[in-house]
């Protein structure tokens, strides 16, 4: 197992930044076969359970009601509709299941119907998470009495260029949410966006505030800006394919064991763009046609790329012999094996 570190400095990180390609890769190759079992991705699905209507005026969200063109807030969903779109994404192979609400921060009343929602995700099998937010401590207790597996709560980006991009919170909000969270008990999920008009150097700094945490999360997801119309950051300059896969293995050298995501803007990326960011140390995605308000990549899609690389599925083996071990009559639980064994 490599050495986590967390006292990673600017100079050392831009470095490895500078490094030929595929020198960087290697490294980061190389590292990612040490602490994880090669060729297996774990797929997560992410839910909308309440959209738009968000006070926040984060300039990349088109939940946000400084857009110009804002999506109309939804009621939050019901337990009925949740525990329906749950039991899809475990039947498609989905092991963990987040859940993400257009809330610059949830009252207690919101709380006490999100924990309803992670004892169903529980009930089905699956690992909870969800992304609500800023939390009080408080609240970060109680979710994490209910069960929940991880929190998601992305710094988006550098310390520096954090007031270019939002200006409804400070960077200390997200950080104390985290610190919340991290007190708990619940794991933390958070990373950052690419494409929001920062430089190498701001990448290279939200990395170090990641790793250099007391504690690495155990999910970074990685995302490219998906230009949704009406937002501040639309006609933005996209990010350089190479330069986000270097980001990437500048993410599995400086937190080795955590789960590097790809998350969204994954349905511009071409195959070779996705399998390269594999090899260097992503290993986990969101799965499903749709990331809250952003499209993303089709189910088969993803499954027929897992194929070509070689890559399995982190779990799916393991739902399968849950589902045969019931020996259960129901007939769409016994369509649900066949479903999965026919795509492996």
């Amino acid at each position: 197992m490599s050495n986590v570190r967390n006292d990673w400095e600017l100079e050392e990180v831009l470095q490895l930044f500078n490094k030929s390609f595929n020198e960087l890769l290697y490294q980061a190759h190389d590292i990612h076969v040490k602490n994880h079992k090669k060729d297996m991705v774990q797929v997560c699905t992410l839910l909308s359970i309440k959209t738009g209507g968000c006070p926040e005026d984060c300039g990349y969200c088109s939940q946000s009601i400084h857009s110009d063109d804002p999506i109309e807030a939804t009621p939050l969903m019901s337990l009925e509709e949740v525990e329906k779109q749950a039991k899809l994404a475990r039947d498609q192979g989905s092991t963990r299941f987040c859940m993400g609400a257009a809330w610059r921060r949830p009252s207690n009343k919101n709380i006490d119907r999100v924990i309803k929602m992670i004892d169903i995700v529980h009930d089905l099998g699956m690992e909870s998470c969800v992304t609500l937010g800023m939390l009080s401590e408080d609240q970060a207790v109680r979710l994490s009495k209910s069960g929940l597996n991880y929190y998601n709560h992305n710094l988006d980006t550098s310390r520096e260029h954090y007031t270019k991009v939002i200006s409804t919170r400070n960077y200390q909000d997200r950080l104390n949410t985290l610190k919340y969270v991290r007190e708990s008990g619940i794991k933390v999920c958070s990373g950052g966006i690419l494409g929001l008009g920062e430089s190498r150097d701001d990448r290279a700094k939200l990395l170090i505030e990641l790793a250099n945490l007391e504690s690495h999360p155990e999910s970074v997801p990685i995302n490219m800006l998906v230009q949704m119309e009406g937002t501040r950051l639309y006609d933005n300059e996209k990010v350089d394919e190479i330069e986000f896969v270097r980001t990437i293995a500048l993410t599995r050298i400086m937190m080795p064991n955590t789960y590097v995501r790809l998350s969204a803007g994954r349905e511009s990326m071409s195959e070779s763009m996705q399998a390269l960011c594999f090899y260097a140390g992503a290993n986990s995605v969101f799965y499903g046609e749709e990331l809250l308000t952003a499209p993303n990549v089709e189910v088969e899609k993803d499954r027929e790329l897992f194929n070509k690389l070689g890559m399995k599925i982190e779990g799916e083996s393991d739902q399968i012999d849950n589902l045969n071990n019931n020996k259960t009559s129901n007939a769409e639980e016994k369509q649900n094996i066949y479903n999965l064994k026919l795509i492996n």
